[in-house]
């Protein structure tokens, strides 16, 4: 790599501005540019992917200042994303205790709570005093510690017992013991949660940090909010991806290939294509009723799209509700009864609306014919039909995903729209002839 020109010199704001459209050697020159400190607020405003890349274009005797700048779980993310020789040569530059401690966090999934954990964290014995307490403390904080929320009180089996936050260690009396003043009902997490479960927690609970147990009860680490942010993002993405049938990117958008942009794309579109020629076999399939009434070939946009539109809402309400745990699978019949109604209302607003337009409509004898009455009334109740009928589509598809332990986000809106385009036709076809039959058909 060429000698970084220290007039072309970039401020951390700038770098930071135009990360993503700068290329990998474009990146480490810039970085390399900034002072420490600036360095020090780049690498971790950037995400472990990024950190990874930096790392891998430096020496040794840079690898070794970073990855040690790093506290274990986020030096564990950091050695996920590098090939296996890079991975050696990083571990090898970390300290015995702090290898051991990553060497541990690797044997997790990356999606985990024990991914995801900081396995360094405050801990004091029940039958300590205050006092005692407090001196252990400020040992322990020294330098072992990036986060001092909370002292977790475990007993000679590296058990959990309770948790005691410094506020009330500090105003307790010098002499009182901590197991006399610890909380014993804690919120915890198992090992092996996924960091969706545990990203919902947090924003149950808003705690600061929760502790990691094994299946023991052995406490293994602590999850913390700001290593949770991260996830949390993660997570929406990928729920924004699927909703929009895309497969999930990792990357930045600027920063995918045009090939992984197509394979990513192009096979959803596929599916989606393929489902939308149904709706081409349906339209043949009313060949004959649309020649007789050209008419209602007018208004066939406008009633697939209500449809469509109507469960695209709903899914995403109700996937977005799973997620967040506000939804469970044994609640399929309230979402049921209450998108019955909320689906007829929403059908009668738009079946009246379409009514008014087609009726009011200064020329609507020219453009609707002698019996534009019963056309508006055609579309008015298919609109209630097909509206009331997207919004259970788009309510049960999730549970039935659920159900067959599939991802709901996959129930996403184009999906939806593409289930309801070819029922759209079929309610409204069904409707118009009933209501035109002995007229225009």
């Amino acid at each position: 790599m060429t000698e970084p020109n220290v007039d072309d010199r970039l401020s951390q704001s700038e770098l930071l501005e135009a990360w993503t459209v700068l290329s990998k050697s474009e990146r480490s020159e810039g970085f390399l540019l900034l002072p420490r400190d600036e360095q020090e607020d780049l690498f971790l405003t950037v995400s472990s992917r990024d950190q990874a890349l930096l790392v891998s274009e430096m020496s040794p005797v840079g690898m070794r200042s970073w990855i040690r700048f790093l506290a274990p779980d986020d030096a564990a993310d950091l050695l996920q994303l590098v090939s296996h020789a890079v991975r050696e040569c990083l571990l090898e530059q970390l300290d015995d205790a702090t290898r051991q401690e990553v060497r541990a966090l690797l044997a997790y999934r990356h999606d985990e709570a024990g991914g995801l954990m900081n396995p360094r964290f405050v801990r004091v014995r029940p039958e300590m005093t205050v006092d005692e307490a407090i001196r252990y403390l400020r040992k322990q904080a020294g330098h072992r510690n990036e986060m001092i929320y909370y002292a977790y009180v475990l007993d000679e089996d590296q058990r959990l017992l309770g948790v005691v936050s410094f506020r009330d260690l500090f105003l307790a009396a010098p002499e009182a013991r901590v197991q006399d003043m610890m909380k014993k009902d804690v919120v915890t997490l198992p090992e092996d949660a996924s960091q969706a479960e545990v990203s919902q927690l947090f924003g149950r609970r808003a705690l600061l940090a929760i502790p990691v147990l094994d299946r023991e009860g052995r406490m293994k680490g602590v999850v913390t909010a700001d290593d949770i942010v991260d996830v949390v993002q993660e997570e929406a993405t990928k729920d924004l991806h699927k909703f929009a049938a895309v497969e999930a990117f990792q990357e930045p958008y600027l920063s995918v290939g045009y090939p992984a942009m197509f394979k990513r794309r192009g096979g959803w579109l596929a599916v989606l294509f393929l489902g939308e020629m149904f709706t081409a076999t349906a339209m043949g399939h009313y060949e004959h009723e649309i020649a007789r009434a050209v008419v209602l070939a007018l208004f066939i946009p406008l009633i697939i799209s209500s449809g469509g539109n109507s469960g695209s809402q709903t899914s995403t309400l109700v996937v977005r509700a799973m997620a967040l745990g506000q939804v469970r699978l044994r609640d399929w019949w309230r979402v049921f009864f209450r998108e019955v109604v909320v689906g007829l209302s929403l059908g009668l607003l738009l079946g009246g609306i379409g009514l008014m337009r087609i009726v009011l409509w200064p020329a609507r004898t020219t453009l609707y014919g002698e019996h534009y009455v019963m056309i508006a009334m055609t579309v008015a109740c298919s609109l209630i039909g097909v509206v009331m009928f997207g919004s259970l589509a788009g309510a049960m598809l999730p549970f039935l995903l659920r159900r067959l332990r599939l991802d709901p986000a996959t129930a996403c809106a184009p999906f939806v729209a593409t289930l309801v385009d070819v029922t759209g036709l079929i309610i409204y076809f069904t409707v118009a002839s009933v209501i035109l039959k002995g007229t225009l058909l």
